[in-house]
C-alpha cells in the first residue's frame, strides 16, 4: 500500500466521521480503513486519530494535517482528471446528489442519457432531500432547486420549476372552485413540509405583489410525489413543482388551479466546489445538464 493509499483514506475517515462511511465510500472494508490510517501514522511517527468505541476525534496534529491534505488531494485529483482527458475520453467516478423527487421524476432519464453518451465516466449518485456538504462527503456535483445556501460552490443555472396549485376534477365537482388565492383557505389543503414554509403558500398578483396564504389541511407529506398522489385521490389542494405535477396535468390525472397568480418559479441548479482545476468529467457532466435543459424544461410543456 502507498502513502497516496493511506492519505487518501485518512481524508475520508475525517470528512465521513468514520472508518465504516469512509470505507463505504472508498468501497473497501472498515477493517482495511483502519489499516491504512494506522499505517499512515506509523509513516509519520505521530497520532492523527485518537480512537473510542463510540467516536474518532483528530489530534491537533491529525487536523492540521488533515486541512492541508484534502486541499492538496483535490487539486492532484483535478490536475490527474485534467492531464489524463486533454486530449482522451472523460473518464473516471463522477459523485451528485439530487433531491429525490426532482432526481426520480426528471433527472434519472438525463443520467441514463448521460451514461450512454459517457461509457467512461462512473455515476454514484444519491437521491436525498438532505442538504449535504459536497467537500465534507466527497460529491463532486450537487443539484440544488431554489437559491443556493453556500455561496463559496459555483452555482450554474439549468431551468426554473414552477409552483402549481392542482387539484383533481372529483374534487372540483364537491367543491367551489377558488378564484383568488384567499379562497384556499376554505378548502383542504395537503401539506408538502418540504417547503419552506409548509402552511404559507405565495403567490404573485398581476401588480407584483406577492399576497402569502396560511392554509390548513389535515394531511401533510414530506413528500410531492405522495402529496399529488393523495389530491388525485380528490383528498384535497396540493401545491407542487411543476416539475412534478405537469406530467399528471397532461395525464388528465389533475388540473391546475390560479394560474394567473402563480408565484415567482424556482432556479434549478447545478452546484460544484471551486477549484484552479475543474475536473473534465464534471465540466463535461454540467454542460450537458445546461445544454438539455436549454430550450426549457419538458415537463411545463403540454399543458
Amino acid at each position: 500500500m502507498d502513502r497516496l493509499e493511506c492519505v487518501r483514506m485518512f481524508v475520508a475517515v475525517m470528512e465521513a466521521g468514520s472508518f465504516a462511511r469512509a470505507a463505504e465510500r472508498l468501497r473497501t472494508s472498515p477493517g482495511q480503513a483502519s489499516k491504512l490510517v494506522s499505517r499512515l501514522e506509523s509513516e509519520l511517527g505521530v497520532r492523527l486519530l485518537n480512537r473510542t468505541t463510540r467516536a474518532l476525534a483528530a489530534t491537533e496534529a491529525g487536523q492540521a494535517y488533515f486541512e492541508r491534505m484534502r486541499v492538496l488531494l483535490a487539486d492532484f485529483d483535478a490536475v490527474e482528471d485534467s492531464v489524463r482527458n486533454t486530449s482522451g475520453t472523460p473518464s473516471g467516478r463522477l459523485r451528485l446528489t439530487a433531491p429525490v423527487s426532482f432526481g426520480a421524476t426528471q433527472l434519472a432519464p438525463v443520467l441514463v442519457e448521460f451514461a450512454q453518451q459517457f461509457p467512461q465516466i462512473e455515476l454514484d449518485i444519491s437521491f436525498s432531500d438532505r442538504v449535504v456538504s459536497l467537500v465534507d462527503e466527497g460529491f463532486d456535483v450537487a443539484i440544488r432547486i431554489g437559491s443556493p445556501a453556500d455561496s463559496s460552490l459555483i452555482a450554474r443555472h439549468l431551468c426554473e420549476a414552477r409552483i402549481v396549485v392542482c387539484v383533481s376534477e372529483a374534487y372540483l365537482r364537491e367543491h367551489q372552485v377558488p378564484s383568488v388565492p384567499n379562497d384556499l383557505k376554505s378548502h383542504d389543503c395537503i401539506i408538502d413540509t418540504n417547503f419552506r414554509e409548509p402552511g404559507v403558500w405565495a403567490f404573485r398578483e398581476t401588480d407584483g405583489t406577492e399576497p402569502l396564504v396560511e392554509v390548513t389541511g389535515r394531511l401533510r407529506f414530506s413528500n410531492a410525489e405522495v402529496a399529488l398522489t393523495a389530491a388525485e385521490a380528490g383528498l384535497g389542494v396540493a401545491r407542487a413543482p411543476s416539475f412534478i405535477a405537469g406530467p399528471r396535468f397532461r395525464a388528465g390525472r389533475l388540473v391546475p388551479l390560479l394560474r394567473e397568480f402563480e408565484p415567482k418559479p424556482l432556479s434549478v441548479y447545478a452546484l460544484y466546489p471551486p477549484g484552479r482545476h475543474l475536473a473534465i468529467k464534471v465540466r463535461v457532466f454540467v454542460d450537458f445538464l445546461i445544454a438539455h435543459y436549454r430550450n426549457g424544461p419538458e415537463w411545463d410543456i403540454g399543458w
